[in-house]
C-alpha cells in the first residue's frame, strides 16, 4: 500500500543533524541499521528523516512497506521532483526512498548534500543509509553527513572493508562517530571488541545481538525496535539513539538490584561520546 506523501514544513524548524550508516560491505544490516537507529530516535520524540542513498540497488522503502514509489530521491536529484513532494511518512518516521528502477538520465549523487539542505532545518535528524561500494555514489554519501558511524560484523572481511571506509572518510574530513558491530553472536570464532577497535583506531558505540526477530520485523515492515522494543539488540540501538541525541535512556536492569555491574566497552564508549560532545 502507497504511503502519503509528508509535508515537512509543517513541522517546527530545527537544525537537523545529518548521521551517515556505512559499509562498504553488503549482508552486514546497514539499512535495517538505518531503520532501527531511525525508529529509536523518534521514540524520544524527535523528528527524523531516513534517506535511501543506495542508488543502484535501494531497498530502505521495502522495510517500511514502500514499495515502487512514483516519487524518489532520483527524481529529486534529476531536478524533476520537489524533495518535499518525494518524501513518505511511515508512523513517526519521514522515508526519502530512491528508486529501484533508475528512470532517465544518469544522476549526479554529489547534488545529494545540497538537495537535504532544503529540508534540513525540518528535522532533528536525517539519517542516510549509505552504498555498499567504493564509487562517487558512497562519497557523495559521506560529504553530505555532519558524521558517520560505520556498520560492520566481527570478522576480518567485514573488518577489511570497514577499515577502507574509514580511510575515505579521514581523507575527505568527515568526522567519525563510531563502529556498530552488527549479527554479534558472542562466539569465540568472532573479532573481540578489543581487536577492532586496535585495528580500525575507531571505537565501538553498539553491539547488536544476531536476533532472528530482526528479520521477522523486516517482514512485517515495522522497525525492529518496535517489533520486539525490550529485545537486547533494541535496547541497545535505544542507548546509541539516546548517546548520539544527548539524552539518557536507563532501561530497568534486574542486575543492579544487587550493585552495578561492571559496564561493557560500548557503554564506556557511549559515556565518552556523552562527555566529548554534550558537556
Amino acid at each position: 500500500m502507497q504511503k502519503k506523501v509528508f509535508k515537512p514544513e509543517k513541522l517546527i524548524k530545527n537544525m537537523g543533524r545529518t548521521i551517515g550508516i556505512v559499509s562498504l560491505k553488503g549482508g552486514v544490516g546497514k539499512t535495517s541499521t538505518t531503520v532501527a537507529l531511525g525508529a529509536a530516535m523518534s521514540e524520544f520524540n524527535k523528528n527524523v528523516l531516513l534517506v535511501d542513498a543506495d542508488f543502484s540497488s535501494p531497498n530502505l522503502g521495502f522495510h517500511l512497506n514502500i514499495i515502487n514509489p512514483e516519487k524518489t530521491l532520483h527524481e529529486v536529484l534529476k531536478n524533476l521532483v520537489n524533495i518535499k513532494d518525494a518524501i513518505y511518512q511511515v508512523g513517526k518516521l519521514h522515508v526519502l526512498p530512491s528508486s529501484l528502477f533508475n528512470r532517465g538520465n544518469i544522476i549526479n549523487p554529489f547534488r545529494l548534500k545540497d538537495k537535504l539542505r532544503l529540508v534540513k532545518d525540518n528535522y532533528d535528524y536525517i539519517i542516510i543509509d549509505s552504498p555498499p561500494a567504493v564509487d562517487d555514489n558512497a562519497l557523495a554519501t559521506m560529504l553530505a553527513c555532519d558524521e558517520v558511524l560505520f556498520v560492520l560484523t566481527p570478522d576480518y572481511t567485514s573488518l577489511g572493508t570497514t577499515l577502507k571506509s574509514i580511510q575515505i572518510a579521514k581523507q575527505r574530513g568527515v568526522p567519525i562517530s563510531g563502529l556498530i558491530l552488527n549479527r554479534v553472536y558472542d562466539k569465540n570464532f568472532e573479532l573481540p571488541i578489543e581487536e577492532i577497535e586496535k585495528i580500525s583506531g575507531v571505537p565501538v558505540m553498539a553491539v547488536i545481538p544476531h536476533d532472528v526477530n530482526i528479520l521477522k520485523a523486516q517482514a512485517e515492515f515495522v522497525p525492529s525496535t518496535i517489533y520486539k522494543p525490550n529485545s537486547g539488540g533494541s535496547l541497545e540501538f535505544k542507548k546509541l539513539a539516546a548517546t548520539l541525541m544527548g539524552e539518557r535512556f536507563k532501561p530497568f536492569n534486574f542486575f543492579s538490584l544487587f550493585g552495578s555491574p561492571v559496564p561493557k566497552r560500548q557503554e564506556v564508549n557511549r559515556q565518552i561520546y556523552y562527555t566529548r560532545v554534550f558537556k
